[in-house]
C-alpha cells in the first residue's frame, strides 16, 4: 500500500512538471486546471477574511519571522532557517523555530512536561518539543524531516512542532524562554501575526511552473510576492539576475532582495560522521538516492562535482525508505562496482541502516552564503538584536500584512 500511494505521488508530480506524457496525463492537466481556477479563488477569499479582519491574528508579544515562499518545495528554504537561527543565536536572541512537521507521525503518548511552578502541562497545551535546544528529543519519525535536521544541527536553538503554530509559540514563549519565533514554511499560516515576512525565489524557477496548485506548484499567485519584507534570490550561481529583479521589482518595489547561493560544503559518511572534502568525489562512480522534490538538481550537483552518477533511484518527497529497499539498491550497487552511495542531509535523517554497509553511505552537506545584498541582511538582523522600544515593528503587526 505505502509503495502504491508513493508511486501515484511520483506519477502526480511527473504530471505537473510536463514529464507524464500520453491521453491520461494530458486529460489529468486539464481537470488540475479547472481546480487551480477554484483554489485561486480560496486563496484570495482566505487572505481577505484576515485583511478585512473577520478572522483575527494571534499576537504573542515577540518578534515572529516567517521564512516561506509562494511555491511548494525546492526553494532551498531549510539552509535559510538554520543560518537565520544560527546567527540570531550568535547575536543573544532565545530562538525557537516553529514547524508543522510535514509527514511526522503523531506521538503514542504526549510528551510530559512541568512548568517552573511544577505544573504539569496539560495534554492539549502541549505541541512536539523536538529539541529544548540543549537536548534533543525526538527522532525524524516523529519531528519531521526538516525540523529533526535543524535540531541536530542548531545547539541553543529550540524546535517546536505542531500544525497549531500559535500553540507551538505559546508553548515555546512560556515554557522554553524564546523571545525570538522563526516561523517555518510561515508566509500561508496567517493565524500567527508575524511582522516579517522572508520570502523565497528559486532563480531557477522563480515561479515554480507557472500554475497554480494543484495543476501546477503555486500556492499563491506572483503578485503576492507584495506581502514580501525581505526578497531572497536563493541557488544563485554568480550570473547576475537583473532581468529577474525587475520581474521582482513589478511585483514589490519596495522589499529588499537579496541574493544567495546554496552551494554544498563536504560529505559526510552517514553511520560514522566521517566527513571529506568535496574533491573527493572526483570520478568517483557514485549511485543517487533520494526522496526529495527535485532529485535532478541534487544529482546535477554531484555531477559538477566531477562524481560520476551511474545509478539513480527517485521516491517521493519525504518518503520513509525501508530496510528491504534501502538493501535491494545496496545489491544493484555492489553488482555495478559503485565505490560510494550518496544521499541528501534531508535523506540521510530517515535513511535505515542497511543488513549490510557493503558500499559507503555518505550524504552530501549543503549550506547558505550570501552573494549581495549583505547590508540588508545585517539591517535585518540588527533589527531583532538591537534594543527597541515597544512600538517597534518588530514587535508590532503589519496591517498591509496580508493585503
Amino acid at each position: 500500500m505505502k509503495e502504491t500511494l508513493a508511486e501515484l505521488e511520483r506519477w502526480g508530480a511527473d504530471v505537473i512538471f510536463g514529464r507524464a506524457k500520453g491521453f491520461r496525463a494530458g486529460m489529468t492537466r486539464l481537470f488540475m486546471s479547472v481546480l487551480s481556477v477554484v483554489f485561486r479563488g480560496l486563496v484570495k477569499t482566505r487572505l481577505a477574511v484576515y485583511r478585512r479582519r473577520w478572522k483575527q491574528q494571534s499576537h504573542l508579544g515577540t518578534a515572529v519571522i516567517s521564512i516561506g515562499n509562494i511555491s511548494v518545495g525546492g526553494t532551498g528554504k531549510t539552509p535559510v532557517v538554520e543560518l537565520l537561527s544560527r546567527t540570531l543565536r550568535d547575536r543573544g536572541r532565545r530562538v525557537a523555530i516553529l514547524s508543522r512537521g510535514y509527514k511526522s507521525k503523531s506521538l503514542k503518548e504526549t510528551q510530559e512536561w512541568t512548568d517552573a511552578g511544577g505544573r504539569r502541562i496539560p495534554a492539549d497545551e502541549m505541541p512536539k518539543v523536538v529539541s529544548t535546544g540543549k537536548a534533543l528529543l525526538l527522532d525524524s519519525k516523529f519531528a519531521g524531516d526538516e525540523p529533526y535536521m535543524l535540531a541536530r544541527n542548531l545547539d541553543g536553538v529550540a524546535v517546536v512542532v505542531d500544525k497549531d503554530r500559535v500553540k507551538g509559540g505559546r508553548f515555546a514563549v512560556r515554557h522554553l524562554g524564546a523571545d525570538t519565533l522563526v516561523l517555518d514554511d510561515g508566509l500561508q499560516y496567517l493565524h500567527l501575526a508575524h511582522g516579517t515576512d522572508i520570502v523565497l525565489v528559486d532563480k531557477s524557477a522563480p515561479y515554480g511552473t507557472g500554475h497554480l496548485l494543484p495543476r501546477g506548484t503555486l500556492r499563491e499567485p506572483p503578485g503576492h510576492l507584495r506581502r514580501a519584507s525581505y526578497i531572497l534570490i536563493t541557488k544563485c550561481d554568480g550570473e547576475p539576475n537583473d532581468r529577474l529583479i525587475e520581474e521582482l521589482r513589478r511585483h514589490n518595489p519596495h522589499a529588499p532582495i537579496i541574493e544567495c547561493a546554496h552551494g554544498p560544503r563536504y560529505i559526510e559518511e552517514l553511520f560514522t560522521g566521517h566527513r571529506e572534502s568535496l574533491d573527493y568525489l572526483q570520478d568517483k562512480w557514485v549511485a543517487a538516492i533520494s526522496g526529495i522534490a527535485v532529485p535532478e538538481s541534487f544529482e546535477r550537483s554531484l555531477r559538477k562535482l566531477g562524481a560520476r552518477v551511474e545509478i539513480r533511484r527517485h521516491f517521493a518527497d519525504h518518503y520513509r525508505f525501508t530496510r528491504r529497499e534501502i538493501d535491494a539498491f545496496m545489491n544493484r550497487c555492489i553488482e555495478r562496482d559503485m565505490e560510494l552511495v550518496l544521499t541528501t542531509e534531508k535523506d540521510a535523517v530517515r535513511f535505515p541502516r542497511p543488513t549490510e554497509v557493503t558500499v559507503p553511505i555518505w550524504f552530501l552537506r549543503i549550506e547558505v552564503e550570501i552573494l549581495s545584498g549583505h547590508d540588508a541582511w545585517e539591517a535585518m538582523i540588527d533589527r531583532f538584536c538591537l534594543p527597541c522600544a515597544p512600538g517597534d515593528p518588530v514587535l508590532r503587526h503589519r496591517d498591509e500584512y496580508v493585503a
